[in-house]
């Protein structure tokens, strides 16, 4: 039985994506620190703090299938050191002259913290791509739909006409945003840190500041201006953008759900002879994906509230919080990447309800776009006053259950200065989108790449 859904034979794949768990397998993790002993014993030569010739040996034996997983694990146990096994079996797979100078100056958190880096900068490389790949989908929709008329709703009741495009638009523009963030910020939060027991650099004397920058350099990584031990915004903010994303998408899930209402039953997520909806009601096509995707997202923003815990530190280094990182920062990459990738399912798969579309844009009886009536009348009578009238006619509609029209007819207040004709086109919803085509085609050329 596996100790997490996210291992779990059966549920993986809901919980996490096999490349995303590629990043954060054993293996990966203990090469992310070897990669940090290579970029450290390079930067050391070439600075003349270790010989050239170990260092090269180093980079030669630095792979992490060599490395006896078994020795390590059971050293975490004996030893209660995050690193130390790992530092050992390493030493072991080089000569004793080579294997002297492997994490020479460094402190544990010094590798730990930068070989993290190195995976969540890998996962963000997978996370963007898979959010591009969903912003085009998003697209997609919303340039087929940009003029298909739909029910506006705020207050889950009707409001004014949108169209179906603009709703997808305004997910491509957010998702969008989420991955210029993204992008923007991992030259802030993908920084190496090196700094030695207290973060002072004292291990390596007068080359410590150079050793730092090229081991840096070395990893592709930002430079910092002073050692991070115990500074945690850098992952708060890595954090904080992966829930952002998240929300999106969950955002998106929620609006699905809520649109597959059997009362609504204007989109649905999806379905295909097979896909069961309850063990006992056959009839059942519950928006399950969508439901699993809202889970996920839930898991996402729950981790990141720990990224601001994570920021009070104690001191020079404090690993109560620091250890923390390791767990929550890869399940909310792990759980976003499953979220994103049922998302793009849902919309390859999304059933778009046309005929129920239109069934609702009128199931108001043209109260929907009263207030076009309303404005159109107060060229006459100024606009509160004819806000008043239709407010009136409105409620009356409402209430009594009759046509709009035929309020509007037999009100002389509006008759004397807005014929039929006129009233007619005034309740055509199509008529009555303002920009929405506008707005998409706005969104599709900023977005599209």
């Amino acid at each position: 039985m596996a100790s997490s859904l996210i291992n779990s034979e059966l549920f993986k794949d809901q919980y996490s994506t096999k490349e995303m768990r590629t990043v954060f397998s054993g293996r990966a993790q203990i090469q992310s620190w070897l990669d940090c002993w290579v970029a450290l014993a390079k930067a050391e030569a070439k600075n003349g703090v270790i010989p050239e010739s170990a260092a090269e040996e180093i980079a030669q034996k630095a792979h992490a299938e060599d490395i006896d997983m078994d020795y390590v694990r059971e050293g975490f146990k004996k030893t209660s050191h995050p690193l130390m096994p790992q530092i050992r079996a390493f030493t072991k797979l080089c000569s004793p002259e080579a294997g002297g100078y492997i994490h020479w100056g460094a402190t544990t958190q010094d590798i730990t913290d930068t070989g993290m880096i190195l995976q969540l900068r890998n996962a963000q490389d997978i996370l963007e791509k898979q959010l591009e790949h969903l912003l085009n989908q998003v697209l997609d929709k919303a340039e087929k739909y940009k003029a298909l008329p739909e029910a506006g709703r705020t207050h889950a009741q009707h409001a004014v006409p949108i169209t179906l495009g603009y709703k997808f638009a305004i997910w491509a523009d957010e998702l969008g945003r989420d991955l210029e963030r993204l992008q923007h910020d991992r030259k802030t939060y993908f920084a190496g840190n090196f700094g030695g027991a207290a973060g002072t650099l004292a291990s390596l004397f007068d080359k410590g500041i150079a050793v730092r920058n090229d081991f840096c350099k070395n990893l592709g990584l930002a430079i910092p201006t002073i050692t991070w031990h115990v500074s945690r915004d850098r992952l708060a903010n890595f954090s904080s953008d992966i829930a952002i994303a998240a929300s999106t998408i969950g955002k998106m899930a929620n609006e699905i759900i809520n649109l597959q209402r059997t009362e609504i039953e204007e989109v649905e997520e999806g379905f295909q002879m097979g896909k069961v909806g309850s063990s006992t009601m056959p009839q059942k096509r519950n928006p399950m994906i969508c439901e699993n995707i809202y889970a996920n997202v839930r898991l996402v923003k729950n981790n990141a509230n720990l990224g601001l815990e994570a920021m009070v530190q104690e001191h020079e280094r404090d690993m109560s919080f620091w250890q923390t990182e390791w767990m929550y920062l890869s399940e909310m990459c792990l759980v976003f990447s499953a979220a994103i990738k049922m998302m793009s399912q849902v919309m390859d798969q999304m059933i778009v309800h046309e005929d129920n579309i239109k069934r609702n844009l009128n199931m108001t009886h043209g109260l929907i776009v009263s207030e076009r009536v309303m404005l159109d009348l107060g060229r006459y009578i100024g606009r509160q006053n004819a806000h008043e009238v239709i407010y009136e006619d409105a409620q009356k509609a409402f209430n009594d259950g009759i046509d709009f029209l035929d309020v509007l007819l037999a009100d002389e207040r509006v008759t004397k200065d807005v014929d039929e004709a006129t009233l007619r086109e005034m309740l055509d919803p199509a008529r009555y989108v303002g920009s929405c085509v506008q707005m998409v085609d706005d969104v599709v050329k900023k977005w599209r790449k």
